[in-house]
């Protein structure tokens, strides 16, 4: 059988030469970045938005940005078709994909002075698809939040502990807003913070039999009820507040649970206990219902190619960077870490028994279907102090696979109950860091684009405009939430995440057809471009005809099905503006094409 460590070390040394070779290559020869040229933070620093940051500083920021629960559950859930295609799409998404999009996205932002991607398409393709562009994004981000949101769902149901401990981290994260806002510093609280969070963990089961641990065992609709309107208080309230000392809290722990998963895999090596390839390659798995393709690149996005980091590629970091050269280490390096992240969460969930992994993953009747046998859950379950049968979604699978890896390190083995609530709060904290953000994006976006019908809308000071905003966000994907299961919902966030990505490469594309010093370097980017646009639009296809508007179908949504359509036309007009852009740079000879530093958009 095969072992942890070889993916492990096969994943390091493969992802090191792509960063040391490939990297070099796109950035200096594709890109031409050259460090003499000016950025937009030092052309526009102002102090606030644009400030030149230094570069190992910059990508720890982008990396926490980039890094959300995207790379954690995505692998988990697509571990259904075996470890072999997980693996393979991780790596190749990524090296292929993934780098090159992240990398392209933030160099073009920076072409345009650090503007978002909606801009950015406006500029190179046209007014038509700038506004298009801009929807697709609307669309992205609410989708989104109803995916990610579904697995906190699913990881909190039933589980006072974990609900007591996630909840605790809004008032120490308020707390610490509080104390930086009033003091200038955090130093001090942030010790504070971090062992407050700790604390929580561990006084979690004197809760449990109690009152309070009663409220707070809540079922699945509570919580799906609970996450929407949590979100919109989330987004009124200043980001000094909640968001940003959360964001803070939550890199330690994203950096010390994986820091320590790693540890963990090189000391134990488990055994990697899934078939490379599993019965449900060709589709009707009772987590994921389509075949391994199109699907294994629309269930695992982030960790291998996400059109998300477009929103991050084009936000806040273009408006940080020092030098262009830094762009390698930023986007290009960020991207590979995060593909490190996806394969761990692949070893994690790969390392528990096919059967018991079915069994959390899976309704009760589709596991009685299966006709497998659990071999370790009623142990686990006893040993962390929980009904682990029936709870999809992949964060509970993903928190049992690192459970499991940690209790077998010497002196840990009487702490799986900890452990396993820990990695919960883990996961909820960075899921609901992006739902706080994510939101706020999504009501940044509603006043943009209702404001070109009422120009007050445009206004972010404008508080009915805000107020009306945010309730349209947290309504819109709140329904998306309660409206499906976490196969439709997550494969929806595929679609609408994985077209983001190509329209992200169509971009980069163009940028390089204008700007670079061979045309033939364009395929760089479509080659990931072709392949991904054929992959999102026939798993949209397969998911509307098979599901969406299938009556008989789990996930049957004719709202669904409506989005879904509107995203795949939004597409398909953003490529026919850039084939007519790209015809038309193909005329004009190769010594007449601008190369200023940065691009004036068009009006």
């Amino acid at each position: 059988m095969d072992h942890a460590l070889t993916f492990v070390i096969a994943t390091l040394c493969i992802l090191a030469l792509c960063y040391r070779f490939y990297g070099v290559f796109f950035v200096r020869k594709v890109l031409r970045a050259d460090d003499s040229e000016v950025t937009p933070s030092h052309i526009l620093a102002d102090g606030r938005n644009y400030v030149p940051t230094k570069k190992w500083v910059n990508a720890g920021q982008h990396f926490a940005a980039i890094a959300a629960a995207g790379p954690l559950v995505g692998p988990v859930l697509a571990a259904q078709f075996g470890y072999l295609p997980s693996f393979l799409w991780l790596l190749i998404g990524c090296v292929i994909g993934g780098a090159v999009h992240d990398t392209v996205v933030l160099f073009a932002s920076m072409k345009h002075k650090g503007q978002s991607l909606s801009e950015v398409a406006k500029a190179e393709l046209g007014p038509v698809a700038g506004w298009c562009t801009g929807l697709a994004m609307l669309f992205i981000i609410t989708i989104t939040m109803a995916g990610l949101s579904m697995v906190v769902v699913h990881a909190l149901e039933r589980n006072a502990w974990g609900a007591f401990a996630v909840f605790m981290t809004i008032p120490i994260a308020v707390a610490l807003g509080l104390y930086e806002k009033i003091t200038g510093s955090s130093k001090g609280a942030t010790q504070v913070g971090i062992a407050a969070i700790a604390a929580s963990v561990f006084a979690g089961p004197y809760i449990q039999g109690t009152v309070l641990g009663s409220w707070l065992t809540l079922h699945a609709e509570t919580v799906a009820l609970i996450l929407p309107i949590y979100a919109f208080f989330a987004t009124a309230l200043p980001v000094w507040m909640l968001l940003t000392p959360r964001g803070y809290l939550s890199s330690f722990m994203k950096i010390g649970v994986f820091g320590a998963l790693v540890v963990g895999v090189v000391f134990i090596n488990p055994e990697i206990r899934f078939p490379a390839l599993t019965d449900f390659i060709h589709g009707g798995g009772p987590v994921l219902a389509g075949p391994v393709w199109p699907f294994i690149s629309i269930t695992i996005a982030c960790g291998a190619i996400s059109g998300f980091h477009a929103f991050i590629g084009s936000g806040t970091t273009p408006k940080l960077i020092d030098k262009w050269s830094d762009i390698r280490t930023v986007a290009f390096g960020g991207m590979l870490a995060e593909c490190v992240v996806g394969v761990m969460a692949l070893i994690a969930a790969t390392s528990l028994h096919p059967a018991d992994y079915f069994a959390i993953n899976s309704s009760p009747a589709a596991f009685q279907a299966l006709n497998m046998q659990v071999v370790d859950l009623p142990r686990l379950s006893q040993e962390i102090g929980l009904d682990l049968y029936g709870r999809t979604g992949g964060a509970v699978t993903l928190a049992v696979g690192m459970t499991e890896i940690f209790t077998r390190i010497p002196w840990f083995g009487t702490l799986a109950s900890y452990f396993f609530q820990f990695v919960v709060m883990f996961e909820a904290v960075f899921i609901l860091t992006a739902v706080d953000s994510g939101t706020r994006v999504a009501r940044y976006l509603i006043q943009d684009l209702g404001g070109d019908l009422y120009a007050p809308l445009k206004r972010l000071d404008w508080v009915p405009g805000s107020i009306a905003a945010s309730v349209l966000a947290c309504v819109a994907w709140g329904y998306l939430l309660t409206s499906g299961d976490i196969n439709s919902v997550w494969a929806l966030f595929g679609v609408s995440n994985q077209l983001m990505a190509s329209v992200g490469l169509i971009i980069g594309a163009t940028i390089i057809l204008r700007l670079g010093q061979k045309r033939v370097y364009m395929l760089t980017c479509l080659v990931p471009l072709a392949y991904l646009f054929v992959t999102v639009n026939y798993a949209g296809y397969w998911m509307i005809t098979n599901v969406y508007l299938n009556p008989l179908a789990k996930g049957y949504n004719v709202f669904n099905a409506g989005i879904s359509i509107i995203m795949l036309s939004l597409g398909f007009v953003i490529l026919i503006a850039a084939l007519k852009k790209w015809k038309e740079l193909l005329r004009i000879r190769k010594d007449t094409l601008p190369e200023t530093l940065i691009a004036t958009p068009a009006e």
